[in-house]
């Protein structure tokens, strides 16, 4: 079990983190967190238990920034891509922040607009702090910046007989696709959101560290007669892989702009002023080098992060940024960030050890699933 970062620096853990250690839960390092990869159960099962039934996750690593004050939700949509008045309070929405001088994606999140002086922001773990100093540099006056990256929890529980479980404890459902209301669990308030990384119906819940043992048990023993599994980073990454979804760090990073990962929808172009508007108009009107593209194996071979892809044998082309084996399609998938000269239905190869692996390039997902039923 890793118990410090690679540069020496103490783990961070979750307030669930004795309860993965009873469970038998695999640890692993994931931004700066012990988080748990996998169970005894094993991926492939909390995979197939998420698109077939339904999976609990712990990721509470995720950064939980809250920007308050009398214009908070006008500063946001000011600095971060997406247009934050396409929304209505009580919505949530997918956006990017990007580094106003290339462009580039210095993280992706999702924004909770309670209100116009209140919106929540929950950013990738290890660019968490990144966020906070960004938008800690410029606020208007009476704008705050609040870091509650360590007090809350954040379960996901995913899967198309989640409705069933968080009923089973008293929990509201049915609200829209990227949505959220208000609950209470043990006389403590918890936000319950429609939100999701795995592509099935499902919920986020976010949780004062104080409770988040006791709603973990009780949302395993109400998912039981479900066929519930707990589920770690292992079953998340090829679930989110399996639907496309980038991972910040692997497939979008701070040398690769929304326009490259083909999330220009999360850009409100129209907007007057947003970080890196100026290099991203730019590009969307010259056309970028290079897109993020899907592979699919025609052979036996799994691609991993950081294999060679190629035109031809002599023609290397990138490398592949996410590549899983996949348990719904049972053959291996993955990503690139392809250059555009190459044509969208062309063959490429992948270097899987000694061998020269061909793949179909594909439109993502790679799979159909029941993320946006009502």
């Amino acid at each position: 079990m890793a118990d410090e970062t690679s540069a020496g620096a103490p783990l961070l853990q979750s307030p669930l983190h004795d309860r993965h250690v009873a469970l038998g839960a695999k640890l692993a390092e994931f931004g700066g967190w012990s988080m748990p990869l996998e169970y005894p159960t094993g991926v492939v099962a909390e995979h197939t238990a998420v698109r077939e039934a339904v999976g609990v996750f712990d990721v509470s690593h995720l950064g939980k920034v809250m920007v308050t004050g009398p214009g908070a939700a006008a500063y946001v949509d000011a600095t971060l891509s997406n247009d934050l008045g396409r929304i209505r309070p009580g919505k949530a929405q997918y956006t990017l922040c990007c580094d106003d001088a290339t462009g580039g994606i210095v993280d992706d999140l999702i924004a909770y607009l309670h209100d116009d002086e209140h919106v929540l922001l929950v950013p990738n773990a290890a660019n968490s702090a990144e966020v906070c100093r960004r938008l800690s540099a410029g606020p208007p006056e009476g704008v705050k910046i609040l870091d509650h990256h360590t007090q809350y929890a954040v379960l996901a529980v995913q899967g198309t007989k989640s409705d069933e479980v968080l009923e089973a404890i008293g929990f509201p459902t049915g609200h829209e696709y990227m949505s959220f209301v208000e609950a209470e669990f043990q006389d403590t308030g918890v936000v319950v959101c429609r939100t999701g990384y795995t592509g099935e119906r499902g919920y986020e819940l976010i949780a004062l560290n104080e409770v988040a043992g006791a709603l973990w048990d009780a949302l395993l023993a109400a998912g039981a007669p479900l066929g519930m599994l707990p589920c770690g980073l292992g079953a998340r990454d090829t679930l989110r892989t399996e639907m496309g979804y980038p991972l910040h760090g692997q497939d979008i990073t701070i040398d690769v702009t929304p326009n490259q990962a083909n999330l220009g929808w999360a850009v409100g172009w129209k907007k007057d002023a947003f970080w890196g508007r100026a290099p991203l108009m730019a590009e969307k009107e010259a056309g970028p080098v290079r897109r993020l593209r899907g592979l699919v194996a025609l052979e036996r071979g799994i691609p991993r992060p950081g294999m060679s892809v190629s035109l031809s044998p002599d023609v290397p082309l990138c490398e592949i940024t996410s590549g899983t084996f996949s348990p719904t399609l049972r053959k291996g998938i993955g990503m690139a960030l392809v250059p555009t000269f190459v044509d969208a239905e062309a063959e490429l190869g992948v270097q899987i050890r000694t061998r020269r692996e061909i793949f179909a390039s594909t439109r993502l997902p790679f799979v159909d699933t029941s993320v946006r039923e009502s």
